[in-house]
């Protein structure tokens, strides 16, 4: 959940994962910023899927249109503003929660604290290691004309 994205990204690693076509993509030409920090990202392409969520007694479903990413990520997609408004979502940071009208009521989709918390622990170790790739460079060519 990620209520400040306007995009939903799905990492191409899922994409395989779910067996779908890459032929299925269509094109995108223009980059996005703040997913890879200090960079911009340039998606392979866009994707229409249906996304379900609730059980079958009780259940929403809308189609979705996600930017298919092929960099490492922490999780297999991110939902965005996009998300929330199509399926008229209420996300609750809080409780981790994400509660929406289902065909029969209210649908709650959920996690737990410590699944939440290894998630970001992982993002956290995934950002810090790109950066590090990005700027170490930087800082040894600074200290070689330093030398100089």
């Amino acid at each position: 959940m990620d209520g400040g994205s306007g995009l939903n990204i799905l990492y191409a690693e899922t994409l395989d994962a779910m067996d779908v076509f890459w032929s299925k993509l269509y094109p995108m030409s223009s980059p996005f910023h703040g997913v890879i920090p200090g960079a911009q990202a340039y998606p392979l392409g866009q994707i229409d899927l249906s996304v379900t969520f609730g059980d079958r007694a009780n259940f929403h479903m809308e189609v979705l249109t996600f930017e298919v990413v092929d960099f490492l990520g922490s999780y297999h997609a991110i939902l965005g503003q996009p998300c929330y408004t199509k399926f008229m979502a209420d996300p609750n940071y809080t409780y981790l929660q994400l509660k929406m009208l289902g065909s029969n009521g209210v649908i709650t989709v959920g996690s737990t604290f410590s699944h939440a918390y290894t998630c970001d622990r992982e993002h956290y170790e995934l950002a810090t290691g790109i950066i590090n790739s990005v700027e170490l460079p930087k800082l040894g060519n600074a200290a070689a004309l330093a030398v100089l």
